[in-house]
């Protein structure tokens, strides 16, 4: 079995692009190509127009991993100005970098004296060091809290505003929603979904509509007779309120018109990029 087969994609300047999939569906292998970390058996990866380790190298390309990378006795500071040495910065434009990312006051911290949310903005930090045209995050925010993600994205939708590509995979499918321009779904080593996260959704089946009827009893019958015609995947009452899951919302709507009483205050809503990833990683 091949961990990537015949994945296409090309990723435009200043786009941030969330690459989404079950685990093991080829998503780090995919990445880890970007980076000339692994090379294709057949196929070829271009960076800008330059082989990945050159466009690495050139510091046209960075990364924030999952784990790794970080000495521990090794304060937060010198990690930004070693790895700014290595492109030719010096330690003001390292410090500059420290304080961009709000980690200035921990510069003299040891890094195991650190939180998980704090090591991943020193990765950040490492990696903007070179001023890539790219960034690549791999899982940035595992074993973040809620505040931490959330001050995570804030600082890299931030740098995002300057023109710098994105590209990130992640398990939480509300940082894809929030943040990402486009979203790739891979499943068993193949793009299966390519677009906006609307357009992603709208790959989910069916949608759920939401009606009222004047008492529950007409709630109740109305949801047994959109079962019992097809027209509903799934159809119940709670006390006037009648919510169906359908393939065909247009049909379903007619219908709760056609009542007598018809229904009112109607809600059609599309399924969520959670049902539309998981349609997808099924159907596949």
């Amino acid at each position: 079995m091949h961990a990537v087969a015949g994945v296409s994609v090309t990723v435009q300047p200043g786009e941030v692009v969330a690459i989404l999939g079950p685990n093991g569906a080829g998503k780090t292998t995919a990445l880890d190509m970007i980076l000339g970390l692994q090379q294709p058996t057949s196929g070829a990866v271009q960076v800008y127009g330059l082989p990945p380790r050159e466009a690495v190298d050139a510091g046209r390309v960075a990364a924030v991993t999952q784990v790794g990378g970080l000495l521990g006795d090794i304060s937060v500071g010198d990690h930004v100005r070693l790895f700014a040495s290595l492109f030719g910065r010096g330690r003001s434009e390292a410090d500059a970098m420290l304080d961009r990312v709000g980690l200035q006051s921990l510069a003299k911290r040891p890094v195991r004296a650190c939180s998980g949310g704090e090591k991943q903005l020193l990765k950040f930090a490492m990696a903007l060091v070179s001023d890539p045209d790219i960034i690549i995050l791999d899982e940035p925010t595992t074993g973040m809290d809620v505040m931490a993600r959330k001050a995570f994205w804030q600082r890299i939708h931030a740098d995002t505003l300057t023109g710098r590509t994105v590209l990130f995979a992640t398990h939480y499918l509300e940082e894809a929603d929030e943040y990402a321009d486009r979203v790739v779904v891979i499943v068993h080593g193949r793009v299966v979904a390519d677009g906006t996260t609307a357009e992603v959704r709208g790959l989910a089946v069916g949608r759920t509509v939401q009606a009222d009827l004047d008492t529950a009893e007409q709630a109740g019958a109305a949801a047994g007779r959109l079962r019992s015609q097809g027209l509903a995947a799934s159809a119940e009452a709670q006390g006037k309120r009648l919510t169906a899951q359908t393939r065909d919302s247009d049909a379903l709507v007619q219908a709760l018109f056609a009542l007598s009483p018809p229904a009112h205050d109607i809600l059609v809503v599309s399924q969520g990029l959670e049902e539309a990833f998981v349609h997808l990683a099924e159907g596949e």
